[in-house]
């Protein structure tokens, strides 16, 4: 089996490899989650009985932080463990930039260096500065 990282130093497609294989990772092990928490979800609710139609009864809004959706997903709460799956499929572009950007400070290419911290703070920026209502 060929190594992925070469002996010397990181050359080019070692990275490209390294964050192609963290893309493929991070969608499977989040679609994984996705499907244990969907399974889980419906053998706990499909003996469930059929709700009333005729009046609308909301939910109490849960797992809406991070703490919140850890917590649901270690007490194997269906609907927190589909969430945990959720955060992990957003984080997986995310940390592709992060290693985008660690290759490019390997490589010293001051250029990728400014464009890609650019990407990553607008990306941060949408993410986290929304507005709270």
């Amino acid at each position: 089996m060929k190594n992925i990282i070469s002996k010397k130093r990181f050359a080019d497609q070692d990275i490209e490899q390294l964050i192609g294989l963290q893309l493929r990772y991070g969608v499977v092990i989040a679609s994984l989650i996705v499907l244990v928490g969907g399974i889980l979800y419906l053998y706990i609710s499909g003996s469930a009985l059929l709700p009333h139609y005729e009046q609308f009864a909301g939910e109490k809004a849960r797992f809406i932080t991070g703490a919140e959706i850890w917590q649901g997903a270690l007490n194997l709460n269906p609907k927190g463990i589909i969430e945990l799956g959720v955060v992990i499929l957003i984080a997986t572009p995310v940390l592709r930039i992060l290693f985008s950007l660690i290759g490019f400070i390997i490589e010293k290419d001051r250029l990728y260096i400014i464009i890609t911290l650019i990407v990553l703070l607008v990306m941060m920026f949408s993410t986290f500065g929304g507005l709270k209502v």
